[in-house]
């Protein structure tokens, strides 16, 4: 089969033939693999930084996907831990980890939009007891998961929903997503985070895509989410603001949510998406082009989608 194999952690992955994977274990399963998306979590497994990156070498990077059961059945399904994932023409997987989709929903939809809009979602709707009406604060809300992040806190109910971000042309789309407030993180990161608190001193939730500098600069509302760390690997946490208020800080992702967790958010996130409540901004193109589009700016802003079937 065709498949994008690393072969280099500083390099791009290049399309060549591969042996087709064969199910191992008792619950898995081979599927034709109809469209996968390329997120920063495969970018991070590809070059080795992500913190589930297996570290053999040769690999195919991929963590989801929208595949085809042996019945013809379309599913979209979460692939294992693995060196084997799913940007080739078929997919080891445990269907355990998948859900049916519903007829005639649109394959590269849910692929350009589950893995962006399930960080938010979970995180909203599993790491924290959210309540209607509370007020939210995206940080990194003009990247493609922030942007999903602004239109799920509205979704769920946040009655406030403030979009922070350093792109200025992103940020002032944000408002037509849902944002009320949007807040500029170009420039002086301290001069960045006085605009933060002027408008975001009354927030409920953090949701945090940036960590870094930003983080710490800005940290003293009520439940702070970490799920990205675009701005840097770590960020001081003053003490001030675990002393001075009600402060909770808390990671999602892979291991503080269970993969039961993440399967049983799966249908309801699917509905969402499929009725075209969230604004999806994607493109698809073949596999064979995954090295000259790997580093491409031309892209930037758009969750690419590869087609790996001809």
């Amino acid at each position: 089969m065709h498949a994008a194999v690393v072969r280099s952690f500083d390099t791009a992955p290049k399309y060549e033939i591969v042996d087709t994977p064969i199910p191992s274990e008792k619950n898995e399963v081979l599927i034709d693999v109809i469209a996968t998306g390329l997120h920063p979590r495969v970018r991070s497994q590809a070059n080795g930084s992500h913190y589930t990156s297996p570290d053999q070498l040769p690999l195919v990077p991929g963590s989801d996907g929208v595949g085809r059961m042996a019945n013809g059945q379309f599913i979209y399904f979460v692939a294992p831990d693995s060196s084997i994932g799913t940007f080739a023409e078929k997919a080891v997987i445990d269907p355990r980890r998948s859900v049916a989709l519903p007829d005639g929903v649109d394959p590269i939809r849910i692929a350009a939009a589950m893995n962006p809009a399930m960080s938010s979602w979970v995180a909203i709707r599993r790491r924290i007891d959210f309540q209607q009406g509370q007020k939210v604060l995206i940080l990194g809300a003009t990247g493609n998961s922030g942007q999903m992040a602004v239109q799920i806190a509205k979704l769920l109910g946040a009655s406030q929903v403030i979009g922070a971000g350093r792109d200025e042309n992103r940020l002032n789309g944000l408002k037509d997503l849902g944002a009320d407030v949007t807040v500029s993180l170009a420039g002086d990161p301290e001069e960045a985070a006085d605009r933060l608190g002027e408008i975001a001193s009354e927030v409920d939730v953090v949701i945090d895509y940036l960590w870094g500098k930003p983080a710490e600069l800005a940290m003293l509302p009520l439940s702070w989410i970490q799920i990205g760390s675009i701005a840097g690997p770590t960020a001081a946490v003053p003490s001030v603001a675990l002393r001075s208020a009600n402060f909770c800080l808390l990671g999602s992702g892979q291991g503080s949510v269970s993969t039961s967790g993440y399967v049983a958010e799966l249908p309801s996130l699917i509905d969402v998406i499929a009725a075209g409540k969230l604004e999806v901004n994607s493109i698809s193109l073949p596999l064979s082009k995954v090295e000259e589009v790997w580093n491409d700016a031309v892209y930037a802003g758009q969750r690419v989608v590869f087609i790996p079937t001809k």
